[in-house]
């Protein structure tokens, strides 16, 4: 599960993502997709890091769910396995592995609109999700809440990214 929630297992899927949209739109195009792609799985990253490091935020804005790490969790201790205690960040509200993921497979699977690519990406995502709550990083709300963020930004800059393709495809013809 480790190897799972790492990110050199998923280059080869990384890219598959960048070929199949090179095939589809050309390299000049290509490059304006991988630019928001970036762009979608950074701002998620931040985003969720804004939460996972919101200790403070709690004094600002008290009803804000921040409670630590499953694996952080008193109550939990015996009853969680984990290779890497203690936690090197305590707070984990948002999951960012589930709001970069979820993010790049709207962003992807938008772009490609193939059945089997959105089952491989499907897949994907599910393992990466499900993988952060066996490892006890994250509580299953916090994966519905990285979930909400990246469907967000996933969908909002693959559709800013077809506003300005649109132009760039006008302007190569």
């Amino acid at each position: 599960m480790t190897t799972i929630s790492g990110t050199a297992m998923w280059i080869p899927l990384y890219l598959l993502i960048i070929y199949l949209v090179w095939r589809k739109v050309g390299w000049q195009r290509t490059i304006g997709y991988v630019v928001c792609l970036a762009l979608a799985i950074g701002f998620s990253d931040i985003i969720c890091g804004i939460f996972k490091h919101s200790g403070p935020l709690k004094h600002l804005w008290p009803s804000f769910p921040v409670r630590p790490r499953p694996m952080c969790t008193e109550e939990l201790k015996g009853l969680i396995h984990t290779l890497e205690y203690p936690a090197r960040v305590v707070y984990g509200t948002v999951s960012a592995h589930a709001a970069t993921t979820v993010a790049l497979a709207w962003m992807s699977a938008l772009a490609i609109r193939r059945n089997w690519y959105n089952w491989l990406i499907g897949v994907s995502v599910l393992l990466i999700c499900y993988s952060r709550i066996y490892l006890a990083k994250h509580f299953p709300m916090d994966i519905l809440l990285g979930a909400i963020v990246g469907t967000v930004l996933g969908l909002s800059i693959f559709f800013l990214w077809k506003k300005f393709d649109k132009t760039i495809e006008k302007s190569l013809k």
